[in-house]
């Protein structure tokens, strides 16, 4: 029961020789979530040995380039392998005139059907929900609208323990009701406990990811409590004028969004190709929130069902 994450892309604005540019992909019981897709996006999938044919949901943050210009080459590389399982891409409106362009001008036509998913600028709606997941979108601030993700496993009903299902001999009619929460009353009138007849399910797991920012407490309760948080770093604070200016954001302000939120772990990421050596940024973030690491290009987060440590 994976909830795992793989980094494709760690730079903001230019790719470097060593970092691509903004992509992840959350691995949710083997289903893919492409998360922004920068140019080279299609280069780390194979590199990564991510499914091509996995990913059915793509989730693109804003229009600026270093976001999606991957998108373009991925949809022709699907329609070249034949695919045809319909896809669904979730984005701001302007990027629909893009996708509706390169379907119309393409050679011959796609092998499966697109559908667009506008995104709402102004407030958390829920924009993907199957068994397993629910996901969520958000306004973050930056030049133009741009939406952060959340991702949220929904919860596991509870198991009843094969024992005691034996021991009391509980009719199959009543197991729902068990695995809802409900004590077991026997024949003779004694009631079993809920809580003696089942074992916990594991806790859910959630991942938000928070890019093209500026400092922005309002983002706090939509990330409240997750077990990763992703939130772009573009600058050192020496530089948090710039950020300012360019709506971005800190290592030290990213990292003071995890201490608010209560997250249990950070990743900063997008950073500056103007900094050779990240670890200056890193070390910022960690004197606020120590539980914080780096995005670097093809980095795996899976998150455990079963410890907290928090």
């Amino acid at each position: 029961m994976k909830f795992e994450l793989t980094i494709l892309g760690s730079s903001s604005a230019l790719p470097t020789s060593k970092r691509n540019l903004t992509a992840h992909v959350l691995n949710v019981y083997e289903r893919y979530f492409l998360i922004d897709c920068g140019e080279g996006t299609q280069a780390q999938l194979r590199k990564n040995r991510i499914p091509f044919g996995r990913i059915n949901h793509i989730f693109i943050s804003h229009i600026h380039g270093d976001h999606f210009y991957g998108l373009f080459g991925l949809l022709s590389s699907f329609n070249l392998l034949h695919r045809e399982k319909d896809l669904h891409i979730y984005a701001h409106q302007p990027l629909k005139k893009g996708i509706k362009y390169i379907m119309k001008h393409y050679e011959g036509r796609f092998s499966y059907k697109i559908h667009f998913h506008e995104l709402n600028t102004e407030k958390k709606e829920q924009i993907y929900e199957d068994d397993n997941l629910q996901v969520f979108s958000f306004p973050l601030i930056h030049k133009i609208p741009v939406s952060g993700f959340l991702f949220v496993e929904k919860a596991k009903l509870p198991n009843i323990k094969k024992a005691y299902v034996q021991k009391y001999n509980i009719p199959i009619k009543d197991i729902h009701r068990i695995k809802s929460g409900e004590d077991f009353q026997t024949p003779g009138g004694t009631v079993i406990p809920n809580a003696e007849l089942t074992y916990r399910p594991y806790k859910q797991r959630s991942y938000a990811f928070c890019s093209d920012t500026a400092y922005n407490e309002s983002v706090i309760p939509m990330v409240e409590n997750v077990d990763l948080l992703y939130h772009e770093a573009t600058f050192k604070e020496e530089h948090k004028e710039e950020a300012k200016n360019t709506t971005h954001s800190t290592a030290k302000q990213a990292a003071k969004i995890a201490k608010k939120a209560y997250v249990k772990k950070l990743i900063v990421g997008h950073f500056s190709a103007r900094y050779k050596s990240i670890e200056d940024l890193v070390a910022e973030a960690i004197s606020v929130f120590p539980k914080t690491i780096a995005a670097e290009d093809g980095l795996v987060e899976e998150i455990s069902p079963y410890k907290d440590d928090r």
